[in-house]
């Protein structure tokens, strides 16, 4: 990735039950990302929230299966995640289950790739 002028975030909201393909819908995404060459993927886990069925999520301690909800994050250079978007599209309006999906411009300020471990 580079620092250019045309970088931007996609971000897509989705709960952390959702699936695509039999495998969670987040860890699809940053798979894919990795896969399409973007510099980096990143999901938070929230603790709480609602979306579109006006249906509030929470973390409960009684709740064997925790639906809750999840951001996908990706930012790169903004051609390259509308191409990534537009080969998603289509499957994650398949998908029975509701997302939303946010894109918008950001000036990233430092990117660096950390040193890796020698062995010893």
């Amino acid at each position: 990735m580079n620092k250019s002028d045309d970088m931007c975030r996609l971000r897509i909201y989705v709960s952390s039950t959702d699936k695509m393909d039999n495998q969670p819908v987040y860890e699809k995404i940053v798979f894919e990302a990795k896969k399409s060459g973007l510099a980096g993927a990143t999901v938070f886990r929230g603790v709480m929230g609602y979306g579109a069925s006006s249906v509030v999520h929470s973390s409960k301690l009684w709740e064997l299966t925790e639906k809750l909800p999840v951001v996908v994050e990706i930012v790169d250079e903004r051609a390259r995640v509308v191409s990534f978007y537009q080969n998603l599209e289509a499957r994650l309006n398949r998908m029975s289950k509701g997302c939303l999906v946010t894109l918008e411009k950001v000036d990233v300020l430092l990117y660096k790739e950390g040193k890796q471990k020698t062995a010893g």
